[in-house]
């Protein structure tokens, strides 16, 4: 099968399904289709980068698998489990979920420490646990030294770090993440880009990446989902098979540059 066409099949290992997903909003103009028959089979541990036009649906879909925005139709299932049930969704299948946003959403009054541990608190993990995998997930994304500095005292790559240990604090299997590293300047997102590789095949998780950035989407991804303008269909799934970890070098290499030049003739065809 060419890589470059629309794959519905049903991945052996699926870990997120969406079937049919159809989005529509009513405004004071009418109504408008966000997303329309998006199908879509995402393996267990698999990174997805999703990539389109501004507008194309991309944050829409991250939403409706992070629980935060139904689907008008269509279904969405974390393994065994649908997420959606009508507009109601289900929180015990949302469990296994972590969230990363653009803005690291710290809360300033809470040390580094503090902050990674919080949902380990709100779940009721005692204080020595929550404190010693604050510890640990600081060592893992490379803030060891910092666990009680503040916000205010981190640059934006390391309070993005922060975030993403906050993420992964009571170990979902799944991160969903949109625009995480928008915010950042060209030399911190490249080493964040790094960073979250090598976070991702310690954590093992599977994870859905929102980006604009075509390149970022190649160089994180095992599969590049490129979604046309409103109403967002699936226009393609590119299959990315570069051999892990990769390197900033893996840019420049002919098979990098090949796909990311791909992706943009793709881009460009649906302006």
């Amino acid at each position: 099968m060419d890589d470059n066409r629309v794959r519905t099949d049903v991945l052996v290992t699926a870990d997120l399904e969406l079937v049919e997903v159809n989005k529509t909003y009513q405004t004071r103009r009418g109504t408008v289709e966000a997303l329309k028959d998006v199908n879509l089979s995402i393996g267990r541990g698999e990174f997805i980068s999703l990539v389109g036009r501004s507008g194309c649906g991309k944050t829409t879909l991250l939403r409706i698998l992070s629980g935060l925005l139904p689907p008008s139709s269509g279904s969405v299932r974390a393994g065994e489990q649908s997420i959606w049930k009508g507009a109601n969704r289900d929180d015990e299948a949302l469990k296994r979920f972590g969230m990363v946003f653009q803005d690291a959403n710290l809360f300033p009054w809470f040390t580094v420490a503090e902050n990674i541990a919080l949902p380990l608190k709100l779940r009721g993990t005692g204080k020595k646990a929550r404190t010693a995998r604050a510890v640990e997930l600081c060592r893992q994304v490379g803030l060891s030294g910092f666990e009680g500095a503040y916000p205010r005292e981190l640059s934006g790559g390391m309070r993005q770090r922060a975030a993403i240990a906050r993420a992964l604090s009571y170990r979902p299997s799944i991160l969903l993440m949109d625009e995480p590293f928008g915010a950042l300047d060209a030399l911190t997102r490249d080493k964040m880009n790094l960073e979250l590789q090598a976070i991702h095949a310690a954590a093992g998780a599977t994870v859905v990446f929102v980006t604009h950035s075509i390149t970022e989407a190649v160089f994180l991804a095992d599969r590049v989902v490129l979604l046309t303008p409103r109403p967002g269909r699936l226009r393609s799934i590119t299959s990315v098979s570069l051999p892990r970890p990769r390197s900033l070098e893996t840019q420049s290499s002919a098979q990098f540059q090949d796909i990311v030049r791909e992706l943009r003739i793709q881009l460009d065809e649906e302006t």
